[in-house]
Order: structure tokens, then C-alpha cells, then sequence
């Protein structure tokens, strides 16, 4: 189950917004395949985009997500937060 308190709104810089990773999690919520294609293959998920448009995402956010092994939406949404958050 997905919890409000894993979508906290987190500052990564005061030049960067959260309006790309914001878009990642709606899309995976609300489409079962991608959030499977972003949990299993997430460098792919994030070139293919959502219904045929792309994330607007800094290179910090794509690493980040590329680089998390998560088991579930609500995980991948945990460990962003932490890891821009800077918690260990």
C-alpha cells in the first residue's frame, strides 16, 4: 500500500523541481506495466516515457533512479527520498 508520507516533498537543489519525479511516480501508479517496467528496467522506462511523452529529468534524478533496486512503487518512492533527502 502506498502511504502519503513516501511523496513528501523533498528539495534536491534550489535549481531543481520536483516536477519530473512527481510525473514518474503518477505514471507508475496509475499504469501497473510501467511501474513493473520502472521496478525491473528503469533506464528503459524513463527513455521510453509515459503515453508517449518523456520525463523531464535532471541527470542527478536519472542516476538516482537507475541505480535503486526496489521491490515495490512504494520502496523505489522510499529510497528516492532518502537518498535526495540525504539520509543514509
Amino acid at each position: 500500500m502506498i502511504t502519503l508520507d513516501v511523496f513528501l516533498p523533498v528539495q534536491i537543489s534550489t535549481h531543481t523541481n520536483m516536477n519530473g519525479l512527481n510525473r514518474v511516480f503518477s505514471a507508475a501508479v496509475v499504469s501497473r506495466t510501467f511501474c513493473e517496467t520502472l521496478l525491473n528496467a528503469p533506464e528503459q522506462a524513463l527513455t521510453e516515457g509515459y503515453l508517449g511523452q518523456p520525463f523531464l529529468l535532471t541527470e542527478q534524478e536519472k542516476a538516482l533512479i537507475i541505480s535503486i533496486r526496489a521491490e515495490s512503487l512504494p520502496d523505489l518512492a522510499r529510497q528516492v527520498r532518502r537518498a535526495l533527502s540525504g539520509e543514509l
